[in-house]
């Protein structure tokens, strides 16, 4: 590891960023590098403008995803190297405000009767009966819980917040299935590392729920693209459409700002088929004479 790479890993740290933004963010700054052929610390903007370009044009990246390497490469440049930046010299893509996919609560039900293996399932049902994110899902620990209450604790979740979410008795159940078939008791992680999930001491990679949503959807002829977040996506619209209010799903869900959360309203059947359009109060025709 380079000197540079140590200072950048020690300053992520330092400012207690989440697991996955340091992993992505040391990533970005690498193949920065890579591509340059030179050290970071030897390239300044014009060479950082060239390079989104380059992923545009070339590497055909979707904005979000360079937005993410940009915030990488700011975040060198302004915390560690301490030079200039502002956002009018390299401007962050406009990124398409789509909505998101959801699947229904009969393609969900398929998912998970489609999942590869009795690991694969437990994750699927996780997902869908919390609405997770994938990192806090592999980051969960045996005593996160919490029968009594019928809770589970989500311990410094996106944005170092913890929260806590229900506890469904089905999944409870499931839980307890997938824990009486396991060799080796977890002391920490729930849900343990490698290969063959039996590093104890160690939380499950991402690309392993990445894999179960992936081989799932596959095996179930979902063709939507499916993948962790479209669980958390189908688990606050399926809340909404119970009758469930916005703000609570604002909790469940760990947004900061409820704004977040109003874009479920969009992918809502429920609220849609409740509003009325105008044209339906209209006289048009023969009706208005009557």
């Amino acid at each position: 590891m380079t000197r540079l790479r140590q200072m950048m890993l020690d300053e992520l740290e330092r400012r207690n960023y989440s697991q996955t933004t340091r992993r992505a963010y040391l990533m970005g700054v690498e193949q920065f590098a890579k591509h340059f052929h030179r050290s970071p610390d030897q390239l300044d903007l014009d060479h950082i403008r060239d390079y989104q370009a380059y992923l545009f044009r070339v590497r055909k990246l979707k904005p979000a995803t360079v937005t993410v390497r940009l915030a990488a490469l700011r975040f060198l440049f302004v915390a560690l190297l301490k030079r200039p930046w502002t956002v009018a010299d390299t401007p962050y893509p406009k990124r398409p405000d789509a909505l998101p996919i959801v699947l229904s609560t009969e393609e969900v039900a398929c998912l998970i009767d489609s999942a590869l293996t009795p690991l694969h399932r437990v994750v699927l049902m996780t997902l869908y009966a919390t609405g997770l994110r994938r990192a806090e899902l592999t980051h969960l620990r045996v005593g996160d819980i919490d029968t009594e209450r019928m809770a589970i604790h989500v311990l410094g979740g996106k944005g170092r917040k913890d929260r806590d979410v229900m506890l469904s008795p089905k999944l409870l159940e499931a839980l307890r299935d997938y824990w009486r078939g396991l060799k080796h008791k977890p002391r920490t992680w729930l849900f343990p590392g490698g290969r063959w999930h039996n590093h104890i001491d160690q939380p499950m990679s991402d690309k392993v729920v990445w894999y179960a949503c992936e081989q799932a959807a596959k095996r179930a002829g979902i063709d939507k693209p499916v993948h962790p977040h479209t669980l958390r996506h189908s688990f606050a619209t399926h809340l909404l459409e119970a009758g469930v209010d916005l703000r609570t799903i604002q909790l469940l869900m760990g947004h900061g700002d409820l704004k977040a959360t109003t874009v479920y309203l969009h992918l809502s059947h429920r609220h849609l088929q409740a509003t009325a359009s105008p044209l339906d109060a209209l006289l048009l025709g023969k009706n208005r004479t009557e």
